[in-house]
This record gives C-alpha cells, sequence and structure tokens, in this order.
C-alpha cells in the first residue's frame, strides 16, 4: 500500500517503448542450460528420510564389512607370500615399533586415582591409606568395613595395613 497522500504513476504504454532488462536480469542464470542436471530424472516418493544414528550406523557396518574383506585377502596373499619368503632372507627382528620406543621415565609426579569413583584423588585417608576425590566419597570411606578398605587397597595392589 503506497504511504498516505501519495498517488500512482500509471506508466504510459504506447507500445514505442521495449523492455530494457535490468542488471540481475542481465547476469541471471535462470534461462540457461544447465548440463549437469539429469533431464530425465523423477523423484521417488517411496524413498523415506533416515536419521543420523541410522546413516551412522549404516556407515560404520559399511567400513566393518570393507575392513573385513580386505583382511581376508590380505590373508590370502599373505599365505601365498610365505612361502616365498622362506626362500628369501630373514627380516631384522630390531624393527622400531610404536610399543618398542624405548624412551626416559616421566618427569611429571605419578598421577593418584580415587579408589571409590576412579577420578582424579588429591586427598588420601590416614586410617584406611585409601585415596578419595571429595568430601561425599570421604563420608563414604569412613563407614567402610577394615575388610572392605582391605579389599580396595588389595584391588590398587597395596599391602593392605589397616589400623
Amino acid at each position: 500500500m503506497p504511504p498516505k497522500g501519495a498517488t500512482r504513476k500509471k506508466a504510459v504504454n504506447d507500445g514505442s517503448t521495449t523492455h530494457t532488462p535490468t542488471l540481475a536480469e542481465q547476469l541471471s542464470y535462470l534461462h540457461s542450460p544447465r548440463p549437469f542436471k539429469n533431464p530425465n530424472y523423477t523423484k521417488n516418493a517411496n524413498r523415506r528420510t533416515k536419521n543420523l544414528k541410522t546413516v551412522l550406523g549404516q556407515e560404520r557396518e559399511r567400513e566393518r564389512v570393507e575392513r573385513e574383506r580386505r583382511r581376508q585377502e590380505r590373508d590370502s596373499q599373505a599365505m601365498d607370500i610365505y612361502e616365498v619368503k622362506k626362500e628369501l632372507v630373514e627380516v631384522d627382528e630390531e624393527i622400531s615399533t610404536y610399543l618398542s620406543i624405548e624412551a626416559p621415565p616421566s618427569v611429571l609426579p605419578q598421577r593418584h586415582y580415587c579408589d571409590i569413583t576412579g577420578l582424579e584423588a588429591p586427598y588420601t585417608d590416614p586410617r584406611t591409606g585409601l585415596r578419595y576425590h571429595d568430601k561425599s566419597v570421604y563420608e563414604l570411606i569412613k563407614n567402610l568395613s577394615p575388610s572392605a578398605a582391605k579389599d580396595y587397597l588389595a584391588a590398587r595392589g597395596v599391602n593392605p595395613v589397616v589400623r
């Protein structure tokens, strides 16, 4: 609706003026051919949508099957290659792997974990020697029987001495 007091001017169409395209119309790709689109495509009405959990589960299953297939191929090739390798020179057993690399001990202090919850334990009960995370766990430790405290210490691998 036009603002109050404004009147609309009617365009005079005498037939002599031609339509000049605007810049947006000149740059538009609306009527350009699209070779990347399949003109014979029809949408499948029976296809249902899947949620993310379903899609990820199917992807994991597909990857697992692919890994299993590759492993079986590799095993069958290894059996063929094994016979050939017997005739070749022995492979050096001192190949460095992630597990065989020697490293100096850490300079950081060893971390202590709560014997009850498994969280980091900044505190130790002086009576039982159990490590605990916070006040609520300490209340539980105070109510433990000496045999239960020994069991927790034994689980950690400490020689249990409960006073």
